[in-house]
């Protein structure tokens, strides 16, 4: 297990690296010079100058990555230039309104899909299991963004048993806040609900070719009693680590929801900053984004390691 460790620690750690550069080069070395394009066509030389000063883009593009990089991971995210305030401390406090949104999404789109997709398996080729294999394409086929929209207008504008977008902030209370992010996560579960399904009805249905299910079933148990017994708990490892994909995919991936919503959360941050030009907290909020798809793919990798010891030894 831990030579597999250790692989993968540097797996992550390059692939940290390569993202670090990648970031860099797009943000700082492919526009050209940040400062004239953070100011504008129209700013005043002087103006920039001394913006690039503050910033220290006078020195070469290897030296402001090393500077770059070495705040980083002393916690130093740099200082937005629109808000003028540090990058760590947006981030520390938006970050509590895009994390319990990708929770309560994550659970909303687990608590859909693992009965959804038993059930498909369990009555295969049947009118449901088609019914609801159709129902799992059109979730994966719509945008979420047009589904928030349509949520909107049904719950928000029609029903009013929600608001149309906003946070109260956490003083106002749980449910208050609860009740706020509610439309945002449904919109955000559905779509990935109907992934889940289709990978849990994958599955199973081939845990129940296995020969294991076969022997259970000579002995006298019927199709449910072996589904519920023997095929589920073997079946849940690939589902497991769709689930912990999703939650970094969910994470990084609702900037387009938080804007609908106008929630003041990471991704709302990101698009404030990249139509404010603010490359500081473009490149410092992406690059963490980044680290955190990284780094709940490692945890997925070692779990999965750890519930299929044959993963771990073939690949050791």
């Amino acid at each position: 297990m831990l030579p597999y460790m250790i692989k993968r620690l540097v797996s992550l750690a390059l692939s940290l690296v390569a993202a670090s550069v990648v970031i860099f080069v797009v943000i700082e070395v492919v526009p050209g010079d940040p400062a004239s394009f953070m100011l504008g066509l129209n700013a005043e030389p002087d103006t920039v100058a001394a913006l690039r000063d503050s910033l220290g883009l006078n020195a070469s593009a290897p030296v402001r990555y090393w500077q770059w990089i070495t705040g980083l991971l002393q916690g130093e995210f740099g200082t937005s230039y629109t808000y003028k305030v540090p990058v760590r401390e947006l981030i520390a406090e938006r970050i509590w309104i895009s994390l319990p949104l990708t929770i309560y999404a994550l659970v909303l789109s687990t608590l859909i899909a693992f009965p959804v997709g038993v059930i498909a398996a369990s009555r295969r080729n049947s009118p449901s299991d088609v019914s609801i294999m159709g129902v799992t394409q059109l979730g994966i086929a719509i945008p979420n963004f047009w589904f928030a929209m349509l949520l909107v207008l049904l719950f928000a504008i029609n029903l009013r048993w929600f608001s149309a977008g906003g946070f109260p902030g956490w003083d106002e209370g749980f449910f208050a806040c609860i009740k706020a992010l509610t439309l945002p996560a449904i919109a955000l579960a559905l779509p990935q609900a109907s992934i889940l399904a289709r990978v849990m009805r994958s599955s199973l249905l081939d845990t129940l070719g296995e020969d294991f299910v076969r022997t259970a079933r000579a002995k006298g148990l019927n199709r449910r009693q072996a589904l519920w017994r023997h095929a589920l708990r073997n079946a849940l490892i690939p589902v497991l680590t769709i689930i912990g994909l999703q939650f970094s995919f969910l994470l990084a991936g609702a900037i387009i929801i938080e804007n609908v919503f106008f929630l003041p959360g990471i991704g709302r941050l990101v698009f404030q900053g990249i139509t404010q030009r603010d490359l500081i907290v473009v490149k410092s909020v992406i690059f963490l984004l980044v680290f955190a798809v990284i780094l709940v793919t490692f945890i997925v990798d070692m779990t999965y390691a750890i519930a299929d010891p044959r993963l771990r030894r073939s690949r050791s």
